[in-house]
């Protein structure tokens, strides 16, 4: 339905003045708020195609970033560098060139004693290294008496003074310590175990030993043997009381009973009996048998 504009003005002619006055107010009112509205609008502005690239382009170093100082909240533990591996060196920060020096290093047998000859290695940088040395824990005979760290080409085993081939069951605490890896308290285990046996009845014993690396036994069995053995601590196994095998270091009270038990329903106990023994530690069996009477 179409409006007819001429009635609409004979209508408002026909108006009283005060109603004239406000449809003009009412009007100029709307007007004015338009007038502000497209006044104050704020323009945002379209981040144009190259702007977008960069910011995409500096997101991985923001992540990067992220990444690595999340990492560094995490607790670091006393370590000795010489034996990091890939994944230790990476959560360290160190790079991948860093780490493979290291490890060629360790490759020809050769140790770092301090944390300067580790940074030689490596040519980590020295940001890094005031991070990570704090944490560097190296064996105590590394350490002189003046308690600084000598270089390590004069630990190298080779250079060291020439050790005889000793009775392990003889050595002494200084004999024990001039042995690569063996430090104050390693070589204090290694004498109470000996003293709890007596006496040492093979040298794979060593491996019993906590602390003691595989490379460190090596060492050892190139220049201890066992000869004395008089010292061991026997015990008659087909005699000896639940008490009596208990005390023995291999036996608890638990097993002891089991072998007075096995042995009072089937008689004397032969060597290829122990595996039948419930309990038994067959994987310690060649050890165990040296100080067992038949």
């Amino acid at each position: 339905m179409e409006i007819d504009k001429t009635s609409v003005l004979k209508s408002f002619l026909t108006y009283s003045k005060s109603q004239k006055i406000g449809v003009i107010l009412f009007f100029a009112i709307i007007i004015l708020l338009q007038g502000i509205y497209y006044s104050y609008k704020v323009d945002v502005p379209e981040i144009d195609a190259k702007a977008k690239q960069n910011w995409l382009s500096n997101q991985s170093s923001v992540d990067s970033l992220k990444l690595v100082a999340s990492n560094s909240k995490a607790t670091i533990y006393p370590f000795n560098p010489n034996f990091i591996t890939d994944f230790k060196g990476y959560k360290l920060g160190m790079k991948l060139q860093e780490i493979d020096r290291l490890l060629a290093f360790r490759k020809e047998n050769k140790y770092v004693n301090s944390a300067a000859e580790f940074q030689a290695v490596t040519k980590v940088s020295d940001s890094l290294l005031r991070v990570i040395s704090p944490y560097f824990k190296f064996p105590d005979w590394v350490k002189s008496k003046k308690g600084t760290y000598q270089p390590y080409e004069k630990k190298d085993f080779g250079k060291r003074e020439k050790l005889l081939i000793l009775d392990i069951n003889l050595a002494t605490k200084e004999d024990l310590m001039k042995i690569y890896g063996i430090g104050d308290k390693i070589s204090d285990r290694i004498l109470e175990q000996k003293e709890k046996y007596g006496a040492f009845l093979s040298m794979e014993q060593m491996e019993d030993i906590w602390g003691l690396s595989p490379e460190v036994i090596e060492k050892l069995k190139q220049f201890f043997i066992v000869k004395s053995n008089s010292m061991a601590k026997k015990v008659k196994i087909n005699t000896a009381n639940v008490k009596e095998l208990s005390q023995f270091p291999f036996f608890r009270y638990q097993l002891a009973k089991e072998i007075v038990v096995y042995r009072s329903m089937n008689g004397d106990l032969k060597l290829e009996d122990l595996t039948k023994i419930k309990g038994f530690p067959a994987d310690k069996i060649g050890i165990i048998a040296l100080y067992l009477d038949f």
